[in-house]
């Protein structure tokens, strides 16, 4: 889509980055605090932002209800449901979903007679293209609800263990803290440039998606009769490729367990080739918001270095949650903050 290929994503750094100083300098000091919620709250807000632009405020309160239907869906259970018996789970989630696009479709009204579309998201898809010309209405308002959840809730997963990992490796957060001192004291200036001068905090970030990729597994489906290896994958065959043990495999990544941000640095560093590092998979089927998400996640991880040590409290380490077609998260994470100041 237009309005999520880098380039697009580069021009609105600015709208961004606010976003990522708001989480920062509301985040409780001195207190163990679980961080998920007002991470995934940072990321709602700057993801429908940037999809809806004003009216973001209308949509933020249905995006998050949308979200709350999908955790509910994908719970574990002790049953499995043909997809077509309406369990309360899936109610819920249609719901949600009917919520959503009943508040939405007055904006797309409002857009399309007014003739003043926006430049956002919902303004490049309301615009014809090429190849399919004007999109129907029922098209918009189907594909948006999926890509709203989708700019926050896989992010947020991976902040998760990014903040973690700012706590259990001080110098490391020292260095990115050092690179963000050097972004514009108003968030709204930041440039696409100072993004691209935070090299070091990309490569953080890089390296906590490669240790634990928040989406962990993905299926694919043969279109035809494929060799891999030893195997023959019938066409029709779904496969399942498990990033977790992929990106530790040390043919590709030296010493591939370790926590080192540097391997991103140096030509002796980490290969980006497809099939090498997936966390937005890969080919004509990878995450399309990748480039919005790396975004949001560098200059998230940059601000929150930037005015805080992070620290975790005593006791038990916090457990690990592994959805097998959700992903891979913190549960319960509790840290603490100090001002660097």
């Amino acid at each position: 889509m237009r309005g999520l290929r880098a380039q697009a994503v580069a021009a609105r750094i600015g709208e961004i980055a606010p976003g990522a100083a708001r989480f920062a300098d509301q985040w409780p000091t001195g207190q163990d605090i679980e961080i998920l919620p007002p991470v995934r709250h940072a990321l709602a807000e700057i993801g429908v932002r940037y999809l809806f632009s004003e009216d973001a405020p209308t949509l933020l309160p249905f995006a998050a209800q949308l979200f709350l239907a999908r955790e509910v869906l994908v719970r574990p259970t002790r049953w499995v449901w043909p997809h077509w018996i309406p369990t309360p789970a899936r109610r819920f989630r249609t719901r949600q979903q009917v919520a959503f696009t009943d508040a939405l479709r007055p904006i797309v009204h409002r857009r399309r007679s007014s003739g003043r579309l926006g430049d956002d998201m919902l303004g490049q898809i309301l615009r014809p293209s090429s190849r399919y010309g004007l999109l129907p209405e029922e098209a918009v308002l189907d594909t948006l609800p999926g890509i709203t959840v989708a700019t926050f809730e896989t992010p947020t997963r991976a902040a998760g263990w990014i903040l973690l990992h700012l706590a259990r490796y001080p110098e490391a957060a020292g260095r990115v803290a050092a690179e963000a001192a050097l972004l514009p004291a108003d968030p709204a200036a930041t440039t696409s440039a100072h993004l691209d001068s935070l090299r070091y905090t990309q490569a953080v970030v890089r390296e906590v998606l490669r240790l634990h990729p928040p989406s962990w597994l993905l299926t694919r489906r043969a279109t035809r009769q494929t060799q891999l290896a030893d195997y023959t994958i019938d066409a029709g065959s779904t496969v399942l490729v498990c990033l977790y043990t992929a990106h530790r495999d040390a043919r590709e990544h030296s010493e591939p367990d370790r926590f080192r941000p540097e391997r991103w640095l140096d030509d002796s560093g980490s290969s980006v080739e497809p099939g090498v590092f997936l966390p937005f998979g890969t080919g004509p089927h990878g995450c399309e918001g990748a480039a919005l998400a790396m975004a949001m996640l560098t200059l998230l991880t940059a601000q929150t270095a930037r005015c805080y040590h992070l620290s975790e409290p005593s006791g038990p380490e916090p457990t690990y949650q592994v959805a097998t077609f959700a992903g891979l998260a913190t549960v319960g994470l509790r840290l603490r903050a100090t001002s660097r100041s």
